[in-house]
């Protein structure tokens, strides 16, 4: 039997986390908008500053975002399936594109200005959908080989190398903490031999301590910046939050999230917002959600996201098709990883990534990508198998039986 509408659930839930997001923006980016706009003054481009302009660009992604969702959600995911290659291909010439035409913002070069867009866009937030997309057409072609070391798990894993060379030459180390889980985690859930994924996560962790120490002792920025801030991650060096360099911003964020205490400030009357935390609407929003307002909104917060996750891995899993299952279980585990990376950074467990939260943050790139993905995953919700209403939990969660 199979479902004729989309898992209104997730649906509505994505929803509340964009206005969520909005309503969190508007408080946040006061400051911000009111800097970036009188830098436009001072050019000629504006009359005179305001304190809406994050806001008014945010809206515009949502507008644009949400439009896209409702058409990827009718559109049916096997179209997907057929032209994965297509997509994988396109996100692998914009990841070269970005060093060739790149746009700095904040030191950082990812993003390529594209006509009509209202924002730059970040090639990388779409090369994660392209992942998801073509590994998981690339698990169902290989279901027979995928435990086989020559034939499944080497070619997998070439693919993967592929894309991380791609972010190393960007550099951008917070994506290739995103795009690595996914694609074991995919792999793991299409029966792929245990032995290979250990053998892979000691290659990465071998490869990892070679960039640090290569990074230590390379001028080239491209890869000391990584050593530089995991070495500022580990040190609590005083010079470092007097001079704002790299771990500055975390350090904020814990003075935001510190600062709480258990009702918070309540909305509207963060400190740290006014100048005092950098990328306060983007990467460190959720400190000032955690500095404003009450722990129960927090959990609230977490819970929304919880729920958006265990729906769809079990759409993944109640899915009959192994490209929907894995296509799925990707998107989940995109979710999953990008928001526990973000909050992560903001708690000081990692170091910084420029990773944004989810539907939260502000970034019309991830916020586009992220709807295609939900897009497509509510589209596999109107055909995941119901039969009986199983729920999946436990390793069922991960590991279906072998004859699907």
């Amino acid at each position: 039997m199979q479902t004729k509408t989309i898992d209104y659930t997730i649906f509505f839930l994505i929803l509340w986390l964009i206005v969520f997001g909005m309503i969190m923006i508007s408080s946040v980016s006061v400051y911000p908008s009111f800097k970036v706009t009188s830098l436009m003054v001072a050019s000629g481009k504006l009359e005179e500053p305001n304190n809406h302009f994050y806001l008014v660009r945010n809206i515009s992604h949502v507008f644009l975002g949400l439009t896209t969702l409702a058409f990827v959600a009718k559109t049916k995911y096997t179209v997907f399936e057929k032209y994965s290659k297509h997509l994988f291909l396109g996100s692998i010439l914009l990841l070269l594109a970005v060093l060739f035409i790149w746009v700095a913002y904040n030191g950082a070069k990812g993003w390529i200005n594209v006509p009509f867009l209202p924002f730059s866009l970040q090639p990388v937030e779409f090369a994660k959908l392209g992942i998801v997309l073509y590994f998981a057409a690339y698990l169902k072609r290989k279901k027979a080989v995928i435990s086989d070391f020559y034939n499944g798990f080497v070619p997998y894993m070439w693919l993967l190398m592929a894309v991380i060379f791609l972010l190393i030459l960007q550099p951008d180390f917070g994506s290739i903490l995103l795009i690595t889980p996914i694609a074991i985690g995919m792999f793991f859930v299409a029966w792929g031999n245990m032995k290979h994924l250990g053998l892979s996560a000691l290659v990465a962790v071998i490869f990892a301590f070679w960039v640090y120490y290569v990074g230590k002792s390379w001028v080239s920025p491209k890869v000391s910046y990584i050593a530089q801030r995991v070495d500022n991650f580990l040190s609590d060096n005083k010079s470092a939050i007097q001079n704002q360099s790299i771990n500055f911003q975390t350090k904020q964020g814990l003075i935001a999230i510190g600062s709480w205490w258990f009702f918070g400030l309540w909305f509207g009357k963060s400190v740290q917002k006014f100048g005092y935390l950098p990328e306060v609407q983007g990467d460190f929003i959720f400190s000032v959600i955690a500095e404003e307002l009450w722990f129960f909104w927090v959990l609230i917060l977490l819970t929304v996201f919880w729920i958006i996750w265990y729906r769809a891995f079990n759409i993944g899993m109640q899915s009959e098709d192994l490209f929907a299952k894995y296509c799925a279980v990707g998107i989940a585990l995109w979710l999953l990883t990008q928001t526990f990376v973000n909050i992560w950074v903001n708690l000081n467990i990692l170091p910084l990534t420029g990773v944004t939260l989810p539907f939260v943050s502000y970034g019309g790139s991830s916020l586009l990508a992220l709807l295609c993905g939900i897009g497509i995953l509510l589209n596999i919700s109107k055909h995941a198998n119901q039969s009986g209403s199983k729920v999946y939990s436990g390793i069922g969660m991960f590991r279906d039986k072998r004859s699907l």
